[in-house]
């Protein structure tokens, strides 16, 4: 018989005792036996978080053997992929190898199915037995290993329509466009930082459906040679080309974009560190802020705005929305230029 686990995987946690699996220290990553409530899966790639990868690849001077000893030491040392640098993790696809008994027939899941883990790695028992690819430029890494997922675990079957890849790389931000759809007004101005990435676009794309025609979509990227995905889709309105560290600069620009009247909602998708105050500053008075990156810093932003007399409503990214992976993944089936652009990127 089948030991009885924890809803939320607190069986899972070695270190320290008492507290959940995404703040532990240290997990449990033997299957040899599951508990009743878990899924164990034979994981085929891990989409790493693009802040935790982007850390990896320069302490690892961007070559991919010692990225791959970086990751497995993660994983040996503390039993899940949760760079310490960064907090954060990133998600998994993988196949179903064995369902706990409490949850046989209460989920719409079975032995053999593809899926995507919709819950972050920082919080996934994992086990690597061997790296068989580096995507250094998919932030996506090939394994041989295994992993179980909760009862409380989000997880998506693979769509049958959508390359895997794909819907692996999509379904790692999906949480970013579900959030738009649910700020964003009729007529808004929405500034999107750090358009060119995966959430980035997904956002502008779903920002625009939102917005209407009315409405504007400016995407800040940080460099020239990154302008051309963003200034060639259809659903942005304008691009704005600054580092988003640089608030006062960004700011400026803004400005005369908007003729001084800023921006109701504004997403910060960037991956590098000290870039919560360019976000802030191009904000309206009473607009929203909404962070989806793991390198964001809650004192840089809650002091800083407060230093700045900014009265902003600020939002932390949560990767969980209901409904996000059907969304994310139907803006694949509805924008040929998205699909097109991240085939090309992902694939």
């Amino acid at each position: 018989m089948q030991k009885k686990g924890n809803r939320y995987g607190v069986h899972r946690v070695l270190e320290p005792e008492g507290v959940l699996p995404q703040p532990a220290l240290r997990l449990d990553n033997d299957f040899s036996e599951i508990y009743d409530n878990e899924i164990l899966c034979d994981v085929a790639t891990l989409n790493i978080d693009a802040a935790s990868f982007l850390d990896i690849k320069d302490r690892a001077g961007n070559d991919p053997e010692k990225v791959a000893r970086i990751i497995i030491d993660i994983v040996n040392r503390y039993g899940k992929h949760q760079n310490p640098r960064t907090g954060s993790g990133g998600m998994f696809i993988g196949e179903v190898t064995r369902i706990g008994a409490a949850l046989k027939g209460r989920i719409d899941l079975k032995e053999g199915d593809r899926i995507a883990s919709l819950v972050s790695l920082s919080l996934i028992p994992l086990r690597i037995d061997d790296i068989l690819a580096i995507h250094m430029d998919k932030d996506q890494v090939d394994i041989k290993g295994q992993a179980v997922l909760f009862e409380s675990g989000v997880w998506s079957k693979l769509p049958e329509d959508l390359p895997e890849r794909l819907a692996l790389a999509v379904l790692d931000v999906a949480g970013a466009p579900a959030q738009m759809d649910r700020l964003v007004r009729r007529g808004d101005t929405v500034a999107v930082i750090g358009a060119r990435g995966k959430a980035g676009l997904l956002c502008c794309y779903q920002a625009k459906q939102k917005a209407g025609p009315k409405g504007r979509v400016i995407a800040v990227v940080h460099r020239e040679d990154g302008k051309a995905d963003v200034e060639n889709a259809p659903f942005v309105d304008e691009v704005i080309v600054e580092q988003a560290d640089r608030a006062l600069d960004l700011f400026e620009k803004m400005v005369q974009a908007t003729e001084g009247r800023l921006c109701n909602i504004v997403v910060s998708c960037v991956s590098r560190e000290d870039c919560e105050m360019g976000a802030i500053l191009i904000a309206k008075d009473l607009g929203k802020v909404y962070f989806f990156s793991m390198a964001t810093s809650f004192t840089k932003a809650a002091l800083g705005a407060e230093g700045i007399g900014k009265d902003v409503e600020m939002i932390i990214g949560n990767g969980y929305c209901a409904g996000h992976a059907d969304l994310a993944l139907d803006i694949m089936r509805q924008s040929t230029y998205l699909r097109d652009l991240y085939i090309k990127r992902y694939c």
